[in-house]
């Protein structure tokens, strides 16, 4: 009878240490997956921010590449300038030929009826200042019609606050004549996939909520945008 007891004894004994066994077998295995997915996730975080870095490096290059083309046509414009310069006053020395050959058969006429006909003189002289007086109208004109571009351009809000906008994405976007929270936040999905191709960066926008934030910025409302928003000015900003 003891030695049945004690077999029996040894047999549940033996299920407990093998069930112990097996729970902190389990854990480490539950352990180790979970180890293995954080490893998955952050790898494809670090593709996903390769592949960003990779557009960013392919913006850079194209808008190096436009300065480039720039600084080579920069030399010409100024050569083809003065090259203008220097044609136009040829039309006005063969037109003053003319004019001086007039003004000289004109000279001996009028000082002979300067002493018959001084009324007449003053009458003809009468109208030069009229003439001297359109000339400063129209050139107060024309200062007025250049200044306007100068104050659209003043209204250029800084498109650095929205995150995701470093200063490539801003001078892309500059490029696109994008200057503003509010034309951002006007954006159609048209608007959207047209800002995309220029950025390389396919379903950035609606990730970073860039509309979201640019009608908070446009109306006004800095409190609600540094609710959401609160890494905004931050270095981790972009």
């Amino acid at each position: 009878m003891s030695t049945f007891f004690y077999m029996l004894l040894a047999f549940v004994v033996g299920v407990l240490v093998g069930w112990f066994i097996w729970g902190r077998l389990r854990g480490e295995l539950d352990s180790l997956r979970g180890d293995l997915d954080r490893t998955k996730s952050e790898r494809d975080r670090l593709r996903a921010d390769t592949n960003r870095l990779s557009g960013e490096l392919d913006a850079c290059g194209r808008a190096r590449a436009d300065l480039e083309n720039r600084l080579r046509e920069a030399p010409s414009a100024p050569a083809k300038a003065g090259a203008d310069k220097a044609a136009a006053p040829a039309p006005a020395a063969l037109m003053s030929t003319p004019a001086a050959a007039k003004s000289a058969a004109a000279k001996p006429a009028s000082t002979k009826t300067a002493t018959t006909k001084p009324a007449a003189a003053k009458t003809s002289a009468a109208p030069k200042p009229a003439g001297k007086s359109a000339v400063p109208k129209k050139a107060a004109t024309a200062p007025k019609r250049a200044a306007a571009p100068k104050a659209a351009a003043g209204k250029a809000d800084n498109l650095r606050r929205l995150i995701g906008i470093g200063p490539v994405n801003e001078k892309l976007l500059k490029g696109q004549g994008v200057t503003t929270y509010a034309q951002i936040a006007a954006w159609t999905d048209a608007d959207v996939k047209r800002i995309e191709d220029v950025l390389n960066f396919d379903g950035r926008i609606a990730r970073e909520k860039w509309i979201e934030q640019a009608k908070l910025l446009a109306s006004g409302n800095e409190a609600e945008f540094a609710r959401q928003f609160p890494t905004a000015g931050t270095s981790s900003n972009t």
